[in-house]
């Protein structure tokens, strides 16, 4: 098990930084989106004009959309979406290397930006729903992706602009360093070897509830992984430290929902995390919770090629006896969260001892609900823990109840 930018594992040093200033280093844009990188992009048209953007919108079905780079604020990009047979045009600005329409909603990338809006249209004249694909540009007529191999894409940072500081967590293949690079805090990764696996799939994966990667910095027989830095630290540590006195139902319900949201980006990506526990879900300065930690993720056709170190209490029975590993097996490792949250950090399977977790559990025993637990997200936890992965809910269902379950949290 790996302890990545999670900075806790079971022993693990606590991450609380003092007196320096906290920069949320989710305001550095990272360098690997740049234009170049949307150009592979289904709904990116580069630098095409409002009138051809209208004439390529067609035919003009609600939520149809596309994005261009902005005419009249070069730099800028322009959202072109289509509602009630007319094409409405926003702006996308950059302000302070993030991106926003509203300067209220600010993204890391147009891809976060795009996500956010195919789930709710959030002032805009209605939600995304279909990107317009480029179908009649030849430059990419039969191109699927960039011809540059997949590791030469990883944005390298030189090491001699990253200032390693103090330790912040410690797991058996990693440490995890407190950094900082272009006058930011960021996490440093350092490998214990020299593959660079868990960057090509970081570097691929674009979502506001997902650890952002910032670039990598290669030395003679280690990877150093840079990402931003999570200033709250891990959610078991936050939980835990923080107990019923200061953890609200609120903030219950945003982390689940924050988790269920990064896991079902995840589902679609059609990538197997296989370590989603609470000690691997880091905490923003703004309360956002993020999935980290891909060391043990692969693309679920790869899922079972390869065995490795399991945390029993969180991985489903199938893929420990079976190395079966799927969208279905970190459902049952979500439900473990679920009840990680829901009882402040607790250990799972209290009072079984390890030894005997995996039999318990093959009769069909289900831990209790935590004190305090609503009925309808303990009722997600057993659904979770099907012996049978198909009976299993998938993470856009359980997004969409946890999203109504956050609507009527008030406090």
């Amino acid at each position: 098990m790996n302890a990545g930018p999670g900075y806790s594992n079971s022993n693990i040093i606590k991450n609380q930084i003092g007196s320096e200033h906290d920069v949320n280093v989710n305001h550095v844009q990272s360098p690997l989106r740049s234009t170049s990188k949307y150009a592979f992009s289904p709904w990116f048209h580069g630098k095409i004009s409002r009138e051809d953007a209208e004439n390529l919108l067609r035919p003009r079905s609600d939520g149809l959309f596309l994005i261009r780079e902005s005419t009249n604020f070069p730099g800028d990009y322009t959202l072109c979406v289509c509602f009630q047979s007319k094409v409405e045009h926003y702006r996308i600005k950059s302000n302070s290397g993030r991106l926003t329409i509203d300067d209220e909603e600010f993204f890391d990338n147009l891809d976060d930006l795009i996500e956010h809006y195919k789930n709710d249209a959030d002032g805009l004249c209605t939600k995304l729903e279909k990107p317009l694909p480029k179908e009649n540009d030849s430059l990419f007529s039969n191109v699927s992706k960039p011809t540059v191999k997949e590791g030469d894409e990883l944005f390298v940072i030189p090491e001699q602009e990253l200032m390693i500081r103090e330790s912040i967590g410690k797991g058996e293949f990693c440490e995890v360093m407190l950094g900082k690079w272009k006058n930011n805090k960021v996490a440093v990764k350092v490998l214990k070897d020299s593959s660079e696996a868990e960057a090509i799939l970081m570097k691929s994966l674009h979502h506001e509830n997902l650890v952002n990667l910032l670039g990598i910095v290669r030395k003679k027989d280690q990877i150093y992984l840079v990402t931003e830095y999570m200033s709250k630290g891990s959610l078991v540590d936050y939980l835990r430290s923080r107990g019923r006195q200061h953890v609200t139902k609120k903030d219950q319900i945003n982390f689940a929902f924050d988790t269920s949201s990064g896991m079902e980006y995840l589902e679609k990506m059609h990538v197997v995390h296989r370590d989603l526990a609470a000690r691997n879900v880091l905490i923003a300065e703004n309360g956002k919770a993020k999935v980290s930690d891909f060391g043990l993720a692969r693309n679920e056709k790869n899922a079972t090629s390869e065995s490795a170190k399991l945390p029993i209490k969180w991985t489903a029975p199938e893929a420990l006896k079976q190395n079966k590993f799927s969208n279905k097996s970190d459902m049952w490792s979500f439900g473990i969260l679920l009840w990680e949250i829901y009882s402040f950090g607790r250990v799972p399977y209290p009072r079984i001892p390890l030894a005997d977790v995996v039999k318990h559990v093959e009769k069909g025993y289900n831990m209790e609900a935590p004190e305090g637990c609503p009925p309808e997200v303990y009722e997600i936890m057993r659904q979770a823990w099907d012996l049978n992965p198909d009976k299993r809910p998938n993470f856009q269902e359980v997004k969409t109840k946890l999203g109504q379950l956050k609507q009527q949290t008030m406090l």
